[in-house]
């Protein structure tokens, strides 16, 4: 039984009913792009042209679809989708720490309940459960990064049972059970079979009842055939996996490779029936060359972002599905010596997409210098209620239990939903 990682089984949970429902999904999805490493945001949405040169930068801004936006010249795609978008130049409350943490559970890595807050993923598959019979309500698209906090997956306190399943990571060799092909998994599930009787003998806990569960589980997964195709490209039409483009498989620094058919991926999971897809794309921490590596990274996450975001309008699932682009934490205002930007917690940005949201406009501002928010500031949490808000989830009620049974809110006291975008 080795080959079953607990890591890659889910366990069903009762699904509540979603409070809101449209469109062609019959679920509400998000996905989440983690940029490990912290994007300049004035170099990307928030671009100071009146601010001396050493600030400023070396790009130039152009217009979008929506008259009073403009964001940078190597972003023409998103340029373009701007009537279906939301760039926050305001986000707070982050710290100097490289790190996946905040950008995936809305939380600081600091004074956590024993076990750890969940990830947002693992928090949904706990709440809602699985959409239907062998396919998780979680996936982690990122593969495994160098430098370890970059690293996501984590269900904390909610335990395994709602860890994602990772076909990135080591969730792919799982899908042939340690080298036993689908044909075989018959015989092997007759062997595992046999081993019931033996585990009731030995534990009548209900944590043994819990294994038995995940392992039906994770047959579930194995077998499913929505979820194997979802996985496989191969079955996607050809001039859509061009559209994204490929970027590259290699590893950016000691981040992400810039894998740009993760998008592709990821819209193809929620549409078999995921609730939550994270990924993370390419290396962000650009303290030397930040323009060279810009114009770089900067138009192959245009074509993926553009791409997903055009597929979701096309296929009607722009009411059901939330996308959110973001990193750790901003970038300086001056540029150093070594033509780089550092690290700066006091502001960066986000783009949203999707989810019935009001799109086509910008929230909040910055300062001459884009070094802090000037007007409207938007707190992490700000953001995770938005998201919890267009899957039907009410904040002000839900709960998860922590590992004392102690009843866990959401959302911090005092955070609402954006009422920019409802």
């Amino acid at each position: 039984m080795g080959g079953l990682s607990m890591q890659s089984i889910l366990a069903a949970q009762k699904s509540a009913p979603l409070s809101t429902r449209s469109g062609g999904l019959g679920h509400k999805a998000v996905i989440m792009i983690y940029m490990p490493g912290g994007p300049p945001h004035q170099d990307m949405y928030d671009l100071k042209m009146e601010a001396p040169r050493e600030i400023r930068g070396e790009f130039s801004p152009i217009k979008t679809s929506v008259p009073e936006i403009e964001i940078c010249e190597l972003l023409p795609r998103l340029a373009r989708n701007m009537d279906k978008l939301i760039p926050i130049r305001s986000i707070v409350g982050a710290k100097d720490r490289h790190e996946s943490f905040q950008c995936l559970t809305g939380r600081l890595n600091e004074r956590q309940p024993t076990g750890g807050w969940p990830e947002f993923g693992s928090t949904l598959n706990k709440l809602r459960g699985s959409t239907r019979p062998g396919v998780p309500s979680f996936v982690a698209l990122s593969p495994r990064m160098q430098h370890r906090p970059y690293n996501n997956g984590t269900p904390g306190y909610l335990g395994s049972a709602h860890a994602p399943f990772k076909p990135m990571d080591n969730g792919k060799d799982d899908l042939t059970l340690n080298g036993i092909t689908l044909d075989r998994l018959h015989d092997r599930e007759k062997l595992l079979h046999s081993f019931d009787q033996f585990r009731r003998d030995m534990d009548q806990s209900k944590s043994m009842e819990g294994v038995d569960a995940f392992t039906q589980q994770a047959f579930g997964v194995l077998t499913s055939s929505k979820l194997a195709v979802a996985l496989d490209l191969s079955k996607e039409d050809p001039r859509v996996r061009a559209r994204y483009g490929k970027g590259t498989v290699q590893h950016q620094g000691d981040g992400a490779p810039r894998i740009n058919e993760q998008f592709l991926l990821a819209r193809r999971l929620v549409e078999a029936g995921v609730r939550c897809i994270t990924l993370s794309y390419s290396f962000w921490d650009f303290h030397g060359a930040n323009f060279r590596n810009a114009r770089t990274n900067l138009p192959d996450f245009d074509n993926a972002l553009s791409s997903l975001v055009e597929d979701l309008h096309e296929r009607g699932l722009s009411q059901d599905v939330t996308v959110i682009a973001w990193g750790e934490f901003g970038r300086t205002p001056r540029i150093n010596k070594d033509a780089g930007r550092d690290h700066w917690p006091n502001v960066s940005c986000a783009l949203l997409a999707g989810g019935g949201m009001r799109t086509g406009q910008v929230i909040g501002s910055t300062t001459k210098d884009g070094g802090e928010a000037h007007h409207r500031p938007v707190h992490f949490q700000e953001v995770f209620a938005t998201l919890y808000r267009n899957l039907g989830i009410d904040i002000a009620t839900a709960t998860v239990p922590d590992l004392s049974g102690r009843p866990q809110y959401l959302i911090e006291p005092g955070y609402e939903p954006l009422p920019e975008v409802v």
